[in-house]
């Protein structure tokens, strides 16, 4: 990619800006649209323009970090500064109009955040432990959301518990669906042992009433799809999972932002 000072354009910004990863878009965003939608607040908005532009940052500033090709850098820069201005003004503005005592969630997010980064510095974004820590950041987002709308603390990890619930099975499924398909040598029982947890842990909330029981289906769906991935081996390709997966996260988002509330009983 040959670019010169004059050619610099906002278009070459956002193709280095845009992660490659098409399954880290959900794995993301998805979390982010499931906290404002279910727990909509002004500072929950400025919470999600931090954290989408925190998630945009990461390609750029591999790149900042770990290339020496001038002119990507010089882009990167641009793209690093203004997307760090907008992760600054939207966690402030969500300082302002929330509650500090809100954010405990964000710790242990932040913490699997600079895990992942960490990895993503060493080239290892696409091991297992780092696909992990980057769902667990952006699956406890949902607890943000939900504090700064003024919800419980049982009420906001019941929230963040669906999410994770919905992320970290689903990682573990797919890279171990996509490395049987591969003949590799991988053990199932981890993405097994993944989603029967979380789908405990959402039934308990239902049974407190701190989650509705639709949230207990969806999370019993998720399981079936990874026993069926795993222990029945299909012939399907990356693209398809990915089709199927982007079907069954908008189909959660729709019922649950529609349904949370009234169907547990507040």
């Amino acid at each position: 990619m040959t670019l010169t000072v004059e050619k610099f354009s906002w278009r070459a910004a956002i193709q280095l800006t845009l992660p490659k990863e098409h399954g880290s878009w959900s794995l993301a965003l998805e979390p982010v649209a499931f906290g404002l939608l279910v727990a909509p607040s002004a500072a929950g908005l400025s919470l999600a323009l931090a954290a989408v532009s925190g998630f945009f940052l990461r390609r750029p500033l591999k790149i900042l970090l770990c290339e020496l090709d001038c002119e990507r850098w010089k882009i990167a820069r641009a793209s690093v500064f203004v997307l760090t201005i907008f992760a600054a003004v939207g966690l402030l503005l969500a300082v302002r109009l929330g509650r500090v005592e809100n954010f405990w969630p964000l710790i242990p997010a932040a913490l699997a955040g600079l895990a992942f980064v960490w990895a993503d510095s060493r080239n290892e974004a696409r091991e297992g432990t780092a696909e992990i820590a980057g769902a667990v950041t952006f699956g406890l987002l949902p607890a943000v959301f939900a504090a700064l709308a003024g919800w419980s603390v049982n009420q906001s990890l019941a929230l963040a518990a669906m999410s994770l619930t919905r992320s970290v099975p689903t990682v573990l499924t797919v890279r171990t669906h996509l490395r049987m398909a591969k003949k590799q040598n991988v053990s199932v029982l981890p993405a097994i042992m993944a989603v029967l947890v979380g789908t405990g842990l959402i039934t308990w909330f239902a049974v407190q009433h701190l989650a509705p029981w639709l949230a207990s289906a969806f999370a019993v769906v998720f399981a079936v799809r990874t026993f069926w991935l795993l222990l029945w081996s299909p012939q399907i390709t990356a693209r398809q999972i990915g089709i199927t997966e982007a079907v069954l996260g908008g189909l959660m988002l729709l019922v649950l932002a529609m349904t949370w509330k009234s169907a547990a009983g507040w």
